[in-house]
């Protein structure tokens, strides 16, 4: 009996089929570390030269080390509606820190602050746009590049209202019609990063000043085609993250699994401290090989 009951537990085990245990997802791994500063709107008043140059040192002193910066835009203090003499000396003073307190590759965006529209300019072949895209050596103000596995996607969301008087938050036909493009020619594979001055989306519009009962929503705070861009993105799931500025408050929301950050402000409240209650910083953010990511925002100050 105890010889019978032996062989059929062992027919048993030789009739049941082997069990291989699954083996672990292998560890992502960082491709990129880059570092999102916007909105320095530096001129030579208020210690912004110096603090600006403070914020360079901090980033190259982060580790692991940053491989880029990502400028969000409002690069000067402002050349709306200055003189030429004076948008001269702060692009000056800009590059000037540059070359002397930053060795890693910028890649830009304009911001509203960097667009010379004067109502007496407009004869001058640097009018509107023009003047910053020579001064970053650029072509064109939307474009886009590959980046160890991730692509990054410049948008210019600063346009002129209908009457031509001020800016709104839009890209308009033809450049929607490129990003359209551009994203269905990326491999799906492929993890995306965008990066705009103005918000594509976001929660911060919502926060002001004696409301009482309904709020505002300003064309020159939030993208007024946000509907369209995100129906485009809920096409394209990898698109990951959609990086801002303009409103220099820290802001991080989801939405159909997109996440859209405000980094801050480099200058804060335009250099007079803290903008409510974000402190001056940037953004640090790696990015890894299986589309996902890692953010914070720094006070390079404290």
């Amino acid at each position: 009996m105890q010889r019978r009951s032996v062989l059929k537990t062992l027919g048993a085990a030789l009739l049941t089929p082997s069990i291989t245990l699954a083996s672990p997802n292998p560890v992502r791994k960082r491709v990129l570390r880059v570092a999102h500063l916007t909105d320095v709107h530096l001129k030579n008043e208020l210690g912004a030269p110096a603090k600006f140059a403070k914020c360079l040192h901090h980033v190259q002193q982060q580790t692991p080390k940053v491989d880029m910066i990502l400028n969000g835009g409002d690069i000067v203090f402002d050349m709306n509606k200055e003189n030429l003499d004076t948008i001269n000396a702060q692009w000056k003073l800009y590059k000037d820190i540059l070359k002397s307190d930053c060795s890693l590759p910028v890649t830009y965006c304009l911001g509203n602050h960097d667009i010379w529209w004067a109502e007496d300019t407009k004869g001058q072949a640097v009018y509107g746009k023009q003047y910053a895209l020579d001064q970053l050596q650029l072509s064109n103000p939307y474009y886009s590049m590959m980046k160890n596995g991730w692509k990054l996607i410049m948008l210019d969301s600063v346009n002129l209202d209908i009457d031509g008087t001020w800016y709104i938050g839009k890209l308009g036909d033809a450049q929607f019609s490129w990003l359209e493009q551009e994203l269905k020619n990326t491999d799906s594979k492929t993890p995306v990063l965008i990066m705009s001055h103005i918000p594509i989306l976001t929660a911060t519009n919502l926060i002001e000043d004696n409301i009482v009962n309904r709020w505002q929503m300003y064309g020159g705070d939030m993208h007024t085609d946000v509907l369209k861009i995100i129906k485009l993105f809920y096409r394209h799931p990898n698109v990951k993250l959609c990086l801002s500025g303009h409103i220099h408050l820290r802001e991080r929301l989801e939405y159909n699994n997109v996440t859209y950050i405000c980094d801050g402000a480099v200058s804060g409240a335009w250099w007079n401290g803290n903008r409510r209650e974000t402190a001056p910083g940037y953004g640090l953010i790696d990015l890894f090989d299986d589309g996902t990511f890692e953010e914070r925002y720094v006070n390079y100050l404290s």
